[in-house]
C-alpha cells in the first residue's frame, strides 16, 4: 500500500520535470483549481489507549495513515500578486484497518512573491473528521479545524505541480472515552500532521 502511493508521487514528479522546459514562459490561467492527490497523515497521542476502541491500536501512541485527498478552490479576490478565495476538500485514509476521513472548508490566500512559476499559499479551514478503530464498527465524527500551507509550481497554462503541502489539525478520535466504554483510559485529542503532493488543474 505504501509503495503504491510513493510510486504515484514519483510519477507526478517525473511529469513535472518533463514539462518544465516547454512551460517556462507559459502564462498561468484560471481562478478555479481542482486536485486529486495522495496524502499521508501522522496521527499521534500523548497517551496510549487500549481496548476494542483504540484508534491507533493497542497501547500505541502514533500511526501513519495513507490515502487520497480531493478538492477544489476558487479565488474571488485579487490585489496585485495576492489572491484570496475558498477551498473545499475531502480526505480518505487508512492504516492498520483503522479509518480516518475528513471534510474541510476554509479561506485560502495565495501569492506570487517570487518570479513565476512559484506560488505559495496558506489556508485555514473548519470541518469534521470521522474515525473508526481497527477492530470495531463504531464511527465517531467530531468538529475540527486545520491549517495548511504549501507551494504550487506552474508546469503548464492549466496545470500546477503541488510540490508539497503540510497541514496541522487536532481531532478527537474514536476511543474508550468518546465511545463511552467505561474503565479504559481517556485519551486526549490526537495531533494530525499531513503531507500531500500532486497536480492541480486550473480553469
Amino acid at each position: 500500500m505504501k509503495l503504491r502511493y510513493l510510486a504515484t508521487v514519483v510519477a507526478l514528479a517525473l511529469t513535472t520535470v518533463a514539462a518544465l522546459a516547454q512551460s517556462k514562459d507559459t502564462p498561468r490561467l484560471g481562478n478555479t483549481g481542482l486536485y486529486f492527490n495522495p496524502i499521508a497523515t501522522r496521527v499521534s497521542n500523548s497517551v496510549a489507549d487500549y481496548g476494542p476502541f483504540a484508534f491507533l491500536g493497542q497501547n500505541s501512541t502514533s500511526q501513519v495513515f495513507y490515502g487520497y485527498n480531493m478538492g477544489g478552490f476558487y479565488d474571488f479576490y485579487h490585489a496585485g500578486s495576492v489572491s484570496a478565495g475558498f477551498d473545499v476538500r475531502f480526505a480518505d485514509q487508512h492504516a492498520n484497518n483503522a479509518m480516518l476521513r475528513d471534510f474541510m472548508m476554509g479561506i485560502r490566500v495565495s501569492g506570487s512573491p517570487f518570479e513565476r512559476p512559484i506560488h505559495p499559499y496558506i489556508q485555514a479551514s473548519v470541518g469534521y473528521g470521522t474515525t473508526k478503530a481497527p477492530v470495531a464498527t463504531v464511527h465517531v465524527t467530531k468538529v475540527t479545524y486545520a491549517v495548511y500551507g504549501g507551494v504550487d509550481y506552474q508546469i503548464a497554462r492549466h496545470v500546477d505541480f503541488r510540490v508539497l503541502e503540510l497541514g496541522y489539525s487536532p481531532l478527537t478520535t474514536v476511543g474508550s472515552a468518546t465511545v463511552g466504554a467505561g474503565g479504559n483510559i481517556a485519551v486526549p485529542s490526537s495531533k494530525l500532521i499531513t503531507f500531500s503532493s500532486g497536480l492541480v488543474f486550473r480553469f
